[in-house]
């Protein structure tokens, strides 16, 4: 599981074009890809933590809780990210993923 998390805040232009460019480019990967993404959108309003870190940037994309990208989103960098990102988990089950994602966070 992939997952993206797109930070931002109701009523701001940009955050929507984020979210438009995220959902693009997932409705555009192979079916097997696209059902391996968990998205979630995070509004900075609703968590103070949230806020602090990343109020000057929004919106923020989160891959697998690393920023990807802030203010614009490009649809081909994260095309690459997400092809590199699966390329990166390819044959492995869940549980080798998530030590391949725990050594990458160390």
């Amino acid at each position: 599981m992939i997952a993206l998390t797109l930070i931002g805040k109701p009523d701001c232009h940009l955050c929507e074009v984020a979210s438009d460019v995220v959902d693009a480019v997932v409705a555009d990967l192979p079916d097997a890809l696209a059902e391996d993404m968990e998205i979630t959108e995070l509004s900075i309003l609703d968590d103070p933590a949230l806020y602090e870190k990343y109020w000057e940037k929004i919106p923020v994309l989160l891959i697998d809780g690393e920023q990807h990208a802030h203010w614009r989103i490009s649809p081909e960098r994260l095309r690459e990210a997400l092809a590199a990102k699966a390329d990166a988990t390819a044959g492995q089950g869940p549980a080798q993923a998530a030590d391949a994602a725990e050594g990458a966070e160390r």
